[in-house]
């Protein structure tokens, strides 16, 4: 069986929303030390492999949105398409505690075959997904883990993430705090966006309204909660992006 670097879902669904997935997966392809990075079964169905349920809401918010979506077929430790090709977390050795013992040695031999083989064509998919109209708005789905080793507890629920453009992420924000059962972290758990990363590439740079989500990963453990997130977040994202009059 053909491996691919990625999935698209909806591709002729006409929205202007394109949702992306950059951590959908916890897949180490065949070319990479056999199809295994060295870690228990355990690990790799951590947080530190991927992003535990965000595949499934992004698949449900597509479809709510009538918007296509693009979802990574590799781990985040394979090669993080979430990051710029000069970042060093590129290619993670050592995650919240643990050691990956198929990076350890990778040198840039290594780097450029998982560039080549997924990163590349993940992010050429995008840009060709992006371009499809000229007001695409890029809604980049996430999840976190509630508690980091060492570290307290998260009390967020959802998290929205945003850099200089918060044309999207600002009125997403009010919206969301209308829901009063929610506790709603702002660039958190995490701040604002890296260099290089997707939503720099292909929506800052081309002036595309653009939101990360980012939901707590205990939240969405299963398809029904998946759903039932996504459903609820569909017409609230409308509402928001309403608002910017964009």
């Amino acid at each position: 069986m053909t491996y691919e670097p990625y999935r698209i879902i909806g591709a002729d669904r006409p929205s202007r929303w394109l949702v992306t997935c950059d951590h959908a997966a916890n897949t180490v392809p065949p070319f990479v030390n056999d199809g295994q990075l060295g870690l228990a079964r355990g690990d790799m169905e951590r947080h530190i492999a991927y992003d535990v349920g965000a595949a499934g809401v992004a698949t449900a918010l597509a479809e709510a949105l009538d918007a296509p979506a693009i979802l990574s077929n590799f781990s985040r430790l394979v090669i993080d398409p979430n990051r710029g090709e000069d970042d060093p977390t590129l290619l993670m050795k050592l995650y919240d505690g643990t050691i990956i013992p198929a990076n350890r040695n990778a040198g840039p031999e290594e780097l450029e075959q998982r560039l080549n083989a997924c990163y590349r064509p993940y992010h050429t998919a995008l840009a060709e997904l992006a371009a499809r109209r000229g007001d695409t708005v890029i809604l980049s789905i996430h999840s976190f883990t509630r508690q980091l080793q060492g570290r307290d507890p998260r009390p967020w629920h959802i998290g929205i993430l945003y850099a200089a453009d918060d044309r999207l992420a600002k009125p997403l924000i009010r919206r969301l705090e209308q829901e009063h059962d929610l506790c709603i972290g702002e660039n958190q758990p995490y701040g604002g966006h890296l260099p290089g990363d997707a939503i720099a590439r292909h929506a800052i740079a081309h002036q595309r309204l653009n939101v990360l989500v980012e939901i707590r990963n205990d939240l969405i453990e299963d398809e029904p909660h998946q759903v039932e997130w996504a459903q609820r977040l569909a017409p609230i994202l409308q509402q928001a992006l309403e608002q910017t009059g964009l």
